[in-house]
């Protein structure tokens, strides 16, 4: 088993602090959450999309570890101007390379918190910034 040592590193632990930076705030039209049950985590998104269905604006509150944290910020950083199949693009291969590995997905930053690939019960932490922006995102007729 891998050390926590190696998770929780200052690069990680600035990531965390980060979100501070991305406050969940009034005027964020779409609302979402999402909850890890391995660790109780939960990450509440609101966001707000263009005429496109990109997201626009975002803010996050989480009550997450570290890494859960960390993963928000990273989502955060990256979110703006991407759509709802985009996300799910990403959620799906970030779930993939959980599970079994091979490259790391393409969205910037996730290299600082790869470690926790080794800790399968940060895992679900590490996917609640994607679920919770899915559960704000219209599906169906209403997406734009």
């Amino acid at each position: 088993m891998a050390s926590t040592a190696a998770l929780y590193t200052p690069e990680v632990l600035g990531l965390a602090t980060s979100l501070a930076q991305v406050p969940l705030k009034e005027g964020l039209d779409l609302k979402g959450s999402a909850r890890s049950p391995a660790c109780g985590s939960t990450i509440e998104i609101g966001l707000n999309v263009d005429d496109g269905g990109r997201i626009s604006d975002l803010g996050i509150r989480a009550q997450a570890c570290a890494i859960g944290q960390a993963a928000a910020a990273l989502f955060a950083t990256a979110a703006l101007g991407r759509d709802r199949a985009a996300l799910a693009r990403a959620l799906v291969a970030l779930e993939g390379w959980l599970s079994t590995g091979g490259p790391l997905p393409d969205w910037p930053g996730l290299e600082t918190i790869a470690a926790a690939r080794d800790f399968p019960g940060r895992h679900g932490a590490m996917l609640l910034p994607w679920r919770a922006a899915l559960d704000a995102l219209p599906s169906g007729p209403e997406a734009r």
